[in-house]
């Protein structure tokens, strides 16, 4: 069966949360991201989701299996320790669009639908006309890491290849590890892309 995507907003999320709190558990805990999650959490954050203006989520599905999901929601409703780079550097926190992350299970990657996903939050944050930024941050982890798989591909050119360009602006998201006895703060690299009019 082909795999269909469907662009979502607001509370039109409620009726997956849990599918994507299992699906958000599932890939994390792989490299980069390490993440030692609880379903109480995932579906706590992803409630922000249900509440914000202006949210998107682009959920894939395989039949009724929900296999991969994109998120992204105005910077205004981020966290200050995200907020804090673009501040620092006179963003108009109002202008930003954050693309929170994209999931998908290990056999659907390959498919092209990495790309539909930034296409599709794409499409859906310059309907709305009031950004002037979209930015999204990927976790900044050390080379000889001793989880670090030998055959892992950096994403950085796939990125470039979209339109976005890394940063110096850090950010920082706590979490746990998988190695970890409690959660630690993450330095998290932005990649920003302007929107043209």
């Amino acid at each position: 069966m082909s795999v269909q995507t469907k662009t979502f907003s607001g509370r039109e999320i409620l009726p997956y949360l849990d599918q994507l709190a299992q699906l958000r558990i599932e890939v994390f805990r792989e490299w980069p991201y390490l993440y030692a999650g609880s379903l109480a959490y995932e579906r706590d954050y992803l409630a922000t989701f249900t509440r914000a203006e202006d949210s998107v989520m682009v959920i894939a599905f395989d039949g009724e299996e929900i296999v991969g999901a994109s998120t992204g929601l105005p910077m205004r409703h981020e966290t200050p320790a995200l907020q804090r780079p673009f501040r620092e550097n006179d963003y108009d926190i109002d202008r930003v669009f954050y693309f929170s992350e994209s999931v998908l299970k290990k056999g659907y990657r390959g498919r092209g639908l990495g790309k539909t996903f930034f296409r599709e939050r794409e499409a859906f944050v310059r309907k709305l006309g009031k950004y002037d930024w979209i930015t999204f941050c990927s976790v900044v982890r050390p080379e000889s890491h001793p989880r670090r798989p030998e055959d892992y591909r950096d994403l950085g050119g796939f990125w470039r290849k979209l339109g976005y360009e890394p940063t110096d602006m850090i950010g920082n998201i706590s979490w746990q590890d998988l190695d970890e006895e409690e959660e630690s703060e993450k330095p998290m690299r932005f990649w920003v892309k302007a929107l043209k009019s």
